[in-house]
């Protein structure tokens, strides 16, 4: 069952995670509430902040957003809502920032906006959202740093006291 709650808890607590927006917007698309899928999707292109890509890996994220998945998840979103002049306009801009010679999904999806077809959302792919690997939670243990303590000069011969202790009287 999908549900947007999840979501919107994440990005509750961080609202400039892009690819929290992305994926709630699959979801609002898929409870076919697609106003909020269009404006989550817009909030997602607006989180990239020009970027033509985040890599969520070093957060333990395996998947990479691209700005032209969102623009084209935005389009399908606005053929929902029949907006079709604005989907063709959003896949243009989405020709844009796809890299070059790669932009064969999108002549295909503007042909279906010409028909008036609906388009099927990108989104993550199943399983890798969210799960860090375990080499990465491995290496949250804690860790000690400084070591064990150790005399390194003391006015007593052969002290090998541990720790802290009041001022001794000599």
């Amino acid at each position: 069952c999908l549900s947007p709650q999840a979501f919107d808890r994440t990005v509750e607590k961080d609202n400039s995670l892009a690819v929290g927006y992305f994926q709630r917007g699959f979801v609002h698309l898929q409870l076919e509430m697609y106003e909020e899928a269009l404006s989550d999707y817009q909030m997602a292109f607006n989180h990239l902040r020009k970027n033509p890509f985040i890599d969520y890996k070093q957060l333990g994220l395996r998947h990479i957003l691209y700005a032209w998945e969102v623009l084209y998840s935005t389009a399908a979103a606005q053929c929902q809502l029949q907006q079709w002049q604005e989907a063709r306009l959003t896949l243009e801009k989405a020709v844009v920032w796809r890299p070059e010679g790669r932009t064969a999904i999108l002549e295909l999806a503007l042909e279906r906006v010409q028909d008036h077809l609906a388009l099927e959302p990108m989104k993550v792919p199943l399983g890798e959202f969210f799960r860090p690997r375990k080499k990465e939670v491995e290496q949250l243990d804690s860790k000690d740093f400084l070591g064990k303590p150790k005399v390194i000069s003391s006015i007593i011969p052969n002290d090998e006291y541990f720790g802290f202790e009041p001022l001794r009287f000599q």
